[in-house]
């Protein structure tokens, strides 16, 4: 009997042995896997081989790395699977031994791959958008799961910094917001005080200098000889470094060319202008309008006409760039014995043109006066252009 009892309890083990082999087998079987595409800079599948293209994927939480070769790349495809489920990675893509794209922080489940691709043409732009977050302090909670550890502690580094230049800014903030209340008072010593100050604290801020600018230009109109030149010339210096600090905005080349005018540099102004009108040409008439119109002003009526030419080859379509040049070539007209006006060629299409474009405006009633006056005749129905003309019904 003893015998029998041993040969039973030997045949259980033998039974149980397979089963527990069994549950390993299921407890090691916990395993996900990876997939995507990859694409180029131009948005085509990436071939493995042609390109040298790798995945390698390595585990955070502990030591672990996978590699897939160029060979198995293709078509712009991979996979990979047995990889442990519920592990950390980083999915990174190298080509030509040297990374140009990775996901940090991906957690591996059970089930189906999880889709992991790399497109190369949206790479630069997504670098761009993250470097601009991380300056900004602007990441989001998704972009956070990607950063680098070197981005992690520049963005710690910069809200350090910008916590410390807030404190240190309020007194910039306070002499600037005080220049410009006395700027809009007009009350120009104030404004350039204030301007003055903040420039101290800081001399990498163009919009304070060019509010400097305008400040001393408002003391030179009230001041006259030397002491209006003196900040004329200051506020030229003035727009000189806004520019500096701000080469691409055209609004300031526009108010330095206007301030040169005002000092009688014409050509200096001519080139400012110009600029202007590179940087943004639909505004390119607007900025020599503004110039014929301080020449005007200052009575350099040959120069005004001049601007006013070239804001209507630049738009043909500015009214009063129209309606001013022709009343500077009525200036050029010569009278006859019998006491006939004759003006230079030009002068009847610039009325004209203004009466077409704005029938209606301002300066429409001079525009037909001086059209009388060289004896032409006046259209009284004149329309915008681009506006459809009434159709007559048929009787």
């Amino acid at each position: 009997m003893l015998a029998l009892a041993k040969s039973l309890v030997k045949r259980k083990s033998l039974i149980l042995l397979p089963c527990t082999l069994l549950l390993a087998g299921a407890a090691l079987a916990q395993t996900g896997a990876l997939e995507g595409d990859i694409k180029d800079e131009n948005g085509k599948p990436i071939d493995g081989v042609k390109a040298n293209a790798k995945i390698l994927i390595d585990r955070k939480d502990i030591k672990g790395h996978w590699e897939l070769k160029p060979k198995d790349i293709k078509k712009g495809h991979y996979f990979h699977a047995g990889l442990p489920a519920g592990a950390t990675v980083r999915v990174s893509l190298e080509i030509d031994g040297k990374e140009v794209d990775a996901v940090d922080n991906v957690r591996l489940r059970l089930g189906d791959p999880q889709p992991i691709n790399f497109d190369l043409s949206q790479n630069k732009a997504r670098q761009q958008e993250m470097q601009k977050a991380v300056e900004t302090g602007t990441v989001t909670k998704e972009m956070e799961r990607s950063l680098t550890p070197e981005q992690k502690a520049a963005i710690e580094k910069q809200n350090k910094e910008r916590s410390a230049a807030m404190q240190k800014n309020k007194a910039l903030n306070d002499a600037f917001n005080a220049g410009q209340e006395a700027k809009a008072l007009k009350n120009w010593d104030a404004a350039v005080a204030a301007f003055e100050k903040a420039a101290e604290m800081d001399a990498t801020q163009h919009v304070i200098f060019a509010n400097l600018a305008e400040s001393y230009a408002g003391v030179a109109s009230t001041k006259t000889g030397a002491d209006a030149q003196t900040a004329t010339d200051k506020g030229l210096v003035a727009f000189q470094k806004a520019i500096e600090l701000k080469p691409d905005d055209a609004a300031y080349h526009n108010n330095y060319a206007l301030a040169l005018a005002k000092a009688k540099k014409f050509t200096e102004a001519q080139a400012e202008l110009t600029k202007a009108a590179q940087i943004d040409p639909p505004q390119a008439g607007k900025y020599y309008y503004n110039l014929g119109a301080v020449l005007v002003n200052t009575g350099q009526a040959d120069p005004a006409g001049e601007a006013f030419k070239k804001a209507i080859e630049l738009d043909p379509n500015y009214a009063d760039a129209q309606y001013q040049y022709g009343i500077y070539l009525i200036g050029k007209a010569t009278t006859t014995p019998d006491g006939k006006i004759v003006p230079p060629a030009g002068t009847k299409e610039a009325f004209e043109k203004y009466l077409q474009l704005k029938p209606d405006g301002p300066f429409a009633e001079p525009s037909k006066a001086m059209l009388a006056s060289m004896g032409a005749t006046v259209e009284t129905n004149f329309e915008k252009p681009g506006s459809k003309r009434p159709t007559k019904k048929k009787q």
